[in-house]
């Protein structure tokens, strides 16, 4: 019964984003905000909504491993099985704007955070022992992070699209009413997934022995990635590269800054040695992709089947430890 619970809990999740999206979209239209200001807030927020679900309702329930295995199997997912299937699809190029600015924020912020989960304590991670604390100041200080750059990166579109008014993106508009039944129905499927997948991953994790971190990183990081994947393989197919990595990037950067910064401000989040462990791997990953998309201009197909690779390899290291 668990595993049916646990697929449903992504479907709601996923269609809850969709009609969230959707109808907050077409509000913003409604309310003449420009569609760059809408994929730069609305789109993108809505795609981390299900990873938003899981790490906060982990959070308030005390299940503080799923929560932060989440967002971090997320990004271990995204930026290696993500952009590996895409350029595996088609080579995968990056405007030199996201390589300049947004990319080595991620690895940046991935940097605190690391400095966060380790308690800035070298002796605590090479001894291997003791407990770790994502604090509220931490949190908080993510949040404040998530503002600036929210603020940065709407200002840097605003300018773009005042030098070439051409690019235009169109949502959906609809009724004032068909857009409040979208985004109360999209918001309802996201708590409801949430505890669906929060509840159900817990028990078959307590059934098989298994840890949360351990499904956090695999079962529930793949389920709430799936928007992510979606979109990015369609825009790859399409020849949309910039669509693809940006997507990425920008999702890695909400579900540090926003997820864990939430989720730690609501309950300080106490982690062990292998939340530390994880988080090194994200930056090495990062730094990877980051390496091979910056050397030669465009992640090439031996590459992307070379994070697939890689991404098996992390697979088999969890599933050995």
């Amino acid at each position: 019964m668990d595993y049916v619970v646990l697929v449903l809990g992504f479907v709601l999740l996923i269609k809850g984003a969709d009609l969230f999206v959707g109808g907050s979209s077409s509000v913003a239209k409604l309310l003449k905000v420009p569609s760059i200001i809408i994929g730069l807030t609305v789109v993108a927020f809505g795609t981390s909504m299900p990873e938003l679900s899981v790490s906060v309702t982990a959070a308030i329930l005390g299940n503080n491993d799923l929560a932060v295995s989440n967002v971090l199997g997320s990004n271990i997912f995204n930026l290696l099985v993500v952009l590996g299937c895409c350029a595996v699809i088609h080579p995968v190029r990056a405007k030199e704007s996201l390589l300049k600015k947004e990319f080595p924020f991620s690895i940046f912020i991935s940097v605190i955070l690391l400095l966060l989960n380790s308690d800035f304590s070298v002796a605590k991670v090479l001894g291997g022992e003791g407990t770790f604390v994502l604090g509220r100041m931490g949190g908080a200080l993510f949040l404040v992070l998530f503002a600036v750059f929210l603020l940065a990166t709407v200002k840097a579109a605003m300018s773009s699209r005042a030098q070439q008014p051409e690019d235009i993106e169109e949502y959906e508009v609809m009724t004032p009413f068909k857009s409040a039944v979208y985004i109360a129905g999209g918001l309802i499927g996201i708590i409801l997934g949430g505890d669906f997948v929060v509840d159900s991953a817990c028990n078959i994790a307590e059934y098989f022995g298994m840890s949360q971190t351990f499904i956090g990183l695999t079962i529930v990081a793949l389920g709430t990635s799936l928007p992510e994947l979606v979109t990015s393989m369609v825009a790859a197919g399409r020849g949309e590269n910039d669509l693809a990595v940006g997507n990425v990037v920008g999702s890695n950067i909400f579900n540090i800054l926003l997820i864990l910064g939430i989720s730690s401000v609501i309950t300080p989040i106490h982690l062990d040695i292998t939340a530390v462990y994880d988080t090194v791997i994200l930056i090495i990953a990062s730094m990877i992709v980051y390496g091979a998309a910056r050397s030669k201009g465009e992640i090439k197909r031996m590459e992307g089947a070379l994070f697939l690779a890689v991404y098996a390899a992390f697979f088999m290291y969890i599933l050995w430890r």
